[in-house]
């Protein structure tokens, strides 16, 4: 059997124990859960004790955790036990350590994949590292303000008008795309404000390429205009997103969560909600000014070409 080893860390601005007491329970579990957000009409149960927790969904699957050991504000083990969509099973643990008036969480999970997915090894520990990612920015939100800033509006499938638009190409990679987007916001803000009159819609970024494995991305973020112009800077394009049926989620949050609404898209393809239009790259559009609004009443939104 293929064996799967995942961690992931992030530094919480509260002390261990109040940390711990979020984590030796499950009674929070659903206000963090990198799983449950992507479908919120799943079942989910916690024991009066806190100490088992199971879920039934349409999407997420059907599974369930038990805590079977824990030491104070040093670290809780689990089993978790997958039903559906495959049986398995794995070994997870939080490790706490006490920085003063901060505490590093580190989320483990020990597992094995199926005889006949030994292939997607790679893969499926890059995704759950994703979830992993997920989940614990949205557990240091928990402890550190009582809630995740990070919501899903299901819009569903609507007919896309399309635009034309001026856009830069850029290829960077996952620890990086955030320095390189804002660069090329920068550029992008600069040619729109000396060209006002011809700007016709709300920024984007188009996805060509997210490789899980290595990292790398390619992407283009643009404008939309309401002409092409002729004379463009250096590393600027025109294109077109053409008109389309979409499927859409908006995001409300901080742009580092918008991870819930693209894993929550990926999801529902792989679940057969919907079958998606593989010559339309994925896109997401910002509907209103990070210099306007407080970074928790970030509106985006996703959208999935589909057929």
């Amino acid at each position: 059997m293929p064996k799967m080893h995942v961690s992931r860390s992030v530094t919480i601005c509260k002390t261990v124990t109040e940390v711990f007491t979020k984590l030796n329970k499950f009674h929070d579990w659903k206000s963090w859960s990198p799983w449950l957000i992507q479908e919120p009409e799943a079942e989910s149960s916690v024991s009066e004790d806190g100490k088992f927790h199971s879920w039934d969904g349409n999407r997420i699957g059907v599974g369930n955790m038990l805590i079977v050991d824990e030491k104070e504000n040093e670290y809780v083990d689990y089993d978790l036990t997958f039903v559906k969509p495959w049986k398995s099973k794995a070994k997870v643990r939080f490790e706490l350590d006490s920085r003063g008036d901060d505490t590093e969480v580190t989320w483990i999970m020990d597992s094995s994949l199926p005889i006949f997915m030994f292939w997607m090894k790679g893969m499926m520990e890059a995704l759950v590292g994703m979830d992993y990612e997920r989940g614990l920015a949205m557990l240091k939100d928990f402890v550190e303000d009582g809630e995740a800033h990070t919501k899903l509006d299901f819009q569903g499938n609507s007919q896309f008008q399309g635009f034309k638009y001026i856009g830069i190409e850029a290829n960077t990679t996952k620890s990086e795309v955030g320095s390189s987007m804002k660069k090329v916001f920068g550029d992008l803000m600069s040619f729109a404000e000396s060209n006002k009159n011809n700007i016709e819609g709300d920024p984007f970024t188009i996805y060509h390429k997210w490789d899980m494995i290595k990292g790398d991305i390619e992407y283009t973020s643009g404008i939309p205009v309401k002409e092409l112009p002729l004379d463009l800077p250096e590393g600027f394009i025109t294109g077109e997103v053409p008109a389309t049926h979409v499927y859409s989620i908006k995001h409300t949050g901080p742009y580092e969560h918008l991870g819930n609404a693209w894993s929550t898209l990926y999801n529902m393809q792989q679940s057969k909600v919907f079958k998606t239009n593989k010559k339309i790259h994925p896109f997401e559009v910002y509907t209103n000014d990070p210099s306007e609004v407080d970074s928790n009443q970030l509106e985006t939104v996703v959208y999935f070409a589909v057929k």
